[in-house]
């Protein structure tokens, strides 16, 4: 005479077998960017929090600044790898672009005969042979 127990419907996990096959999807590169961004940007926050409070609750004059600029310095690293990453992204799309249209030619054939380039001089101006 009891209420049946309803069961609990299952969920797909990301990793079911432990070995990261659903990260296959995404680009090797992409990947190692947010892993290397997510390890820095954790490393800036515990220590520009971390640094301060030593610095001002426990007197550590010299700790202290040291965590807070090491923090500073991960937080750069985690926008230096976020660009790097988004200037590789954009390097891949204009060259997926240019691939894309190499077959596609919109010069006027008048317009290259016309076009006159100054000689090749491989001459340093700056040194004093020039």
């Amino acid at each position: 005479m009891t209420p049946k127990i309803p069961k609990a419907p299952s969920v797909k996990t990301f990793d079911d077998d432990g070995d990261f096959k659903g990260a296959s999807d995404v680009d090797s590169g992409t990947l190692r960017a947010f892993v290397v961004a997510v390890i820095y940007a954790n490393i800036a926050v515990l220590l520009v929090a971390l640094g301060p409070m030593l610095w001002y609750f426990e007197g550590w004059s010299r700790v202290g600044p040291l965590l807070l600029a090491g923090g500073l310095v991960a937080g750069i690293r985690t926008y230096q790898t976020y660009r790097a990453w988004d200037r590789s992204r954009d390097e891949r799309e204009d060259d997926d672009a240019s691939g894309t249209e190499a077959g596609k030619d919109d010069s006027d054939p008048d317009d290259s005969a016309s076009d006159e380039s100054p000689p090749n001089d491989t001459r340093d101006p700056t040194s004093p042979e020039a």
